[in-house]
């Protein structure tokens, strides 16, 4: 359940119908999901937030936009953010990911969670050669 409802008719606001504008625009999509309908209860919010998401996941950068989306996903699934494992999946599906990307992205993220756990429990020193700090 939803901690704040929905503004009724959020584009009424201007600095909300620019964000909205701006979403559909870059995404090529009439669509604006509830994330972004919910953000607008706070315009200010929804400006600074939909602007970090441009910059990272929608200007071009070293990573493809479906790699960006893969890490979206692993991320959203250890932070257990159904809405974003959901959402970032069918973004991940339009940018051309398959069934079988789909499996090995959840192989690695269920082994690092496993391997994570594993040496957090053996509370591990790190090894020297992983230390970035440390004198060569």
């Amino acid at each position: 359940m939803a901690t704040i409802k929905q503004p009724s008719n959020p584009e009424a606001d201007p600095r909300v119908k620019a964000v909205f504008d701006d979403i559909r625009a870059t995404r090529k999509t009439d669509f604006v999901n509830n994330l972004w309908r919910s953000l607008a209860f706070n315009p200010a919010l929804l400006e600074s937030t939909w602007a970090e998401v441009k910059q990272v996941m929608a200007t071009p950068s070293h990573l493809d936009p479906l790699t960006k989306e893969l890490i979206y996903i692993a991320v959203s699934i250890a932070n257990s953010c159904s809405y974003c494992v959901h959402s970032h999946t069918a973004a991940a599906r339009a940018k051309g990911m398959t069934d079988e990307q789909h499996a090995e992205l959840l192989a690695i993220v269920s082994l690092a969670a496993k391997t994570n756990h594993l040496a957090n429990g053996l509370q591990l020193p790190l090894d020297a050669a992983f230390d970035a700090g440390a004198a060569a």
